[in-house]
């Protein structure tokens, strides 16, 4: 029983230490080549393109364990979606929009535990079925109206105030979202994963909450979706 408990214990160990310094390599890259508006340097990137494969190797390499916590997860599973779609423009650099890259969202091209997955799946089979609807604006599709690439990495620990940040950032914003307490006019987020956020009560609820905006009843109108590269 005490080599069990041992065991457990080792387990942990090896995990808590082993997040702490997965996502290192990527903070480093995130913190020099993407500004505070989230603009991205891809033409720079380029040169250092081999530190971002080594870090997606290594998160094939250490995918997350059952014990790790869902705060855990969902940080992996983040930085792997925005790692992965930083990748895909830098193989098709230059480009002015992730739309030029034929079906971009269905490339095999992440492998973990001998499953490889697109980032679609990444995106609809594992983060939107953890049940956070935060997570749609902490993924970046590398466009001008997908929320803002944030210049840190998502961590386990930090998770709860970056996904608040990166929510509040997103719904103050106002090329992307016009909230007032009698109309809205929203990003198509909204409209494509309207499931993730409830009923329409419960939608104007998340509002409210995190734009800080008491919404009770409100026209909502989508705003056109730019695609564009978000470059610097």
């Amino acid at each position: 029983m005490k080599q069990f408990y041992f065991l457990i214990f080792i387990l942990c160990y090896l995990s808590v230490n082993g997040q702490k310094n997965k996502h290192g390599r990527w903070n480093q890259q995130l913190e020099k080549y993407v500004n505070e508006l989230g603009q991205v340097d891809y033409k720079n990137w380029l040169s250092e393109k081999k530190e971002l494969n080594a870090y997606i190797r290594t998160l094939e390499k250490m995918p997350p364990l059952e014990i790790d916590s869902k705060n855990s997860k969902l940080a992996y599973w983040i930085n792997a979606y925005n790692a992965l779609t930083v990748q895909l423009i830098l193989q098709n650099y230059p480009l002015k929009s992730i739309k030029e890259i034929y079906n971009p969202w269905n490339k095999y091209c992440f492998e973990v535990k001998g499953k490889v997955y697109t980032l679609g799946e990444i995106e609809h089979k594992i983060l939107r079925k953890m049940g956070e609807p935060r997570i749609h604006f902490a993924i970046n599709c590398a466009s001008k109206s997908c929320p803002k690439l944030l210049n840190k990495a998502y961590e386990e620990k930090q998770l709860e105030k970056q996904l608040t940040r990166a929510t509040n950032l997103f719904l103050l914003d106002t090329t992307k979202n016009i909230i007032t307490d009698k109309y809205l006019k929203l990003s198509r987020i909204f409209l494509w994963f309207g499931n993730d956020f409830g009923s329409k009560k419960e939608r104007l609820e998340f509002i409210s909450k995190y734009s800080g905006l008491k919404i009770e009843f409100a026209k909502i109108k989508y705003l056109k979706y730019d695609w564009s590269l978000n470059e610097q």
